[in-house]
């Protein structure tokens, strides 16, 4: 089952990245920003082709490019790019940036590696201008080919124990997480392929019924409440000791903020 769920997988698993669905969704809701040069950053860039892709959409609007990465080819060939790149342990670290910097932050395919999804929510809520958009990708637990999986008792393969994920996200569920106490507000999901389908039967499935798909992705907007996504840790208690900051770490002053 396993064999021949991964050749109908092959035949579309590009579309998995749904980098149309990110640049349109940077189209549609980043172009009413406010006039002049948008900063846009890329957690986990990879090759930047998330990036400049948003980039492109945005046109005739001029981007700043900015990418945290770690992978010394990844970040030589960013930069070779014209890319801004920094180097900082997301999971841990404050982003090096200073507060309400930027316009736009994308991760699409790397949530579902991190433990520390508080944290890094938190410093995307820090750096984010008021009305800025967080986008995000990810594999969908919930998609068609994960039930049928399920049903069968197998293991659903965006959350892999012989595997690199340790995190799995529904729409409903992702939503639940972000829109917490009020930092972020979702303007529009989507999703893209539809195993085991072909293309062109994936793509107009996806749109369609976005639950099912193989990748979700959210359009996140920052709303004007002061503080940080962090303080959600603050009125609940989890049972695992999630990482909050060092206690001498004090980020970057304040931009002005709507209340």
């Amino acid at each position: 089952m396993r064999a021949l769920l991964a050749r109908l997988k092959a035949r579309t698993v590009e579309l998995n990245y749904g980098r149309e669905v990110i640049a349109g969704m940077a189209r549609r809701h980043a172009q009413s920003a406010v006039e002049g040069e948008l900063n846009v950053l890329d957690i986990g860039l990879g090759l930047g082709a998330d990036l400049l892709n948003v980039a492109k959409s945005l046109e005739p609007r001029r981007t700043k490019l900015f990418g945290l990465e770690s992978h010394p080819p990844y970040v030589e060939a960013a930069r070779a790019l014209g890319v801004d790149v920094r180097q900082a342990d997301v999971e841990r670290s404050a982003f090096p940036f200073e507060t309400a910097f930027l316009d736009v932050v994308l991760a699409n395919q790397m949530m579902e590696h991190a433990k520390e999804i508080f944290w890094i929510a938190s410093e995307v809520s820090r750096v984010l201008k008021p009305g800025g958009l967080f986008i995000v990708g990810v594999p969908n637990l919930a998609s068609l080919h994960s039930r049928i999986m399920l049903g069968l008792g197998m293991q659903p393969s965006p959350i892999d124990v012989l595997g690199p994920h340790v995190r799995g996200f529904t729409k409903p569920g992702f939503r639940r997480f972000i829109e917490a106490d009020g930092y972020f507000r979702v303007v529009e999901v989507g999703g893209s392929n539809f195993y085991p389908f072909p293309k062109s039967l994936a793509r107009p499935l996806a749109r369609l019924l976005p639950g099912f798909a193989v990748s979700l992705f959210f359009c996140c907007q920052r709303t004007g409440k002061a503080g940080r996504f962090l303080d959600v840790l603050e009125s609940r208690f989890f049972e695992t000791p999630y990482y909050r900051g060092e206690s001498s770490h004090k980020p970057p002053p304040a931009a002005n903020q709507r209340p």
